[in-house]
């Protein structure tokens, strides 16, 4: 599945990202926990050049708590880099962000000049719930699906401490293997633009393989299905989601387990890891590399083809 769902809003956001960056001291991504590197936008590391950045990883009650160390390990390596894990359970953790950026902008915080950062995230990571955290208001429009925030808006956190929220934005095209799912099964994508029962189907096969005993635990199964399929036949038989002749409603039972895995009713589920997303970042290079080499020997043949035929 290849992501294609970009909302005009978000071409003027990436514009005004573009105009605004440079009069800000640093930059806060926000980040899904169970998804770091299929919710970071790339678009983010080329615009703001060598500001600092700290990535926050929200959500962090929904995600393995080992996958979230080796996240954290892996991205705290990059230059001017430093993350923080939070979820919405622990508002005293999130209250620690203005402090973790003066440290890694101290020259900025010098005098009485205020700390500027932009806050950045893809949609639904739960980027308005932390500034609203952060500021102790509702100062941030927020909802369970993406796409809310539509426009900048600068927010004074403390008198030494300001905020640029921005809309969250996707980029056009993620050509990264199954990034395009995982965004769909998180629910960053608006669910108007997916199939639930494609997602479903990711889903429980990715289960199935590295949470098995969720799954087994959340619908009580005894056995452990042979496929996704079979997973989702097994769900819709416990949980009554039938059709005519007794057969699994796929698209009803998809929703079901769709929701269960976003609401946390599956327990802490994490969906890449740093080693798995390496591999598949050499894997979409390749590919591209082979898709330009088919497409120079197609336009050679085609040349070849016009020098013969005039």
């Amino acid at each position: 599945m290849t992501l294609q769902w970009y909302p005009g809003h978000m071409h003027k956001a990436q514009k005004e990202m573009r105009e605004v960056l440079p009069k800000v001291d640093l930059v806060i991504e926000v980040l899904d926990a169970r998804i770091p590197f299929s919710s970071e936008n790339p678009l983010i590391a080329g615009l703001r050049g060598e500001k600092p950045v700290v990535k926050v990883l929200t959500k962090s009650d929904l995600a393995d708590s080992d996958n979230i160390a080796l996240w954290q390990a892996y991205l705290d390596e990059q230059k001017q880099t430093k993350t923080l894990a939070v979820s919405t359970q622990e508002p005293a953790k999130i209250h620690t962000l203005p402090e973790l950026c003066r440290k890694l902008a101290p020259e900025k915080t010098r005098g009485l000049k205020k700390l500027k950062a932009m806050i950045l995230g893809i949609p639904n990571v739960g980027k308005s719930t932390l500034i609203n955290t952060l500021a102790g208001r509702a100062v941030a429009k927020t909802g369970n699906e993406p796409a809310v925030t539509k426009r900048q808006q600068t927010i004074e956190i403390d008198e030494h401490f300001v905020l640029l929220d921005t809309p969250g934005i996707l980029w056009p095209k993620q050509e990264v293997r199954n990034c395009s799912y995982r965004l769909a099964f998180t629910g960053a994508i608006k669910d108007t633009a997916l199939d639930y029962v494609d997602v479903a189907f990711f889903g429980a096969d990715y289960l199935r393989k590295v949470y098995p005993q969720a799954i087994m635990q959340r619908y009580d199964l005894t056995e452990l299905p042979d496929s996704e399929l079979e997973v989702l036949e097994a769900i819709a038989a416990k949980r009554g989601c039938l059709g005519a002749g007794g057969r699994a409603d796929l698209n009803k039972v998809s929703q079901l387990f769709v929701n269960d895995f976003r609401s946390g009713n599956l327990g802490p589920i994490s969906l890449e890891t740093p080693a798995m997303v390496a591999a598949e970042v050499i894997e979409a290079k390749e590919l591209a590399e082979r898709k330009a080499e088919q497409k120079e020997k197609d336009k050679a043949a085609r040349r070849k083809r016009r020098r013969k035929n005039s």
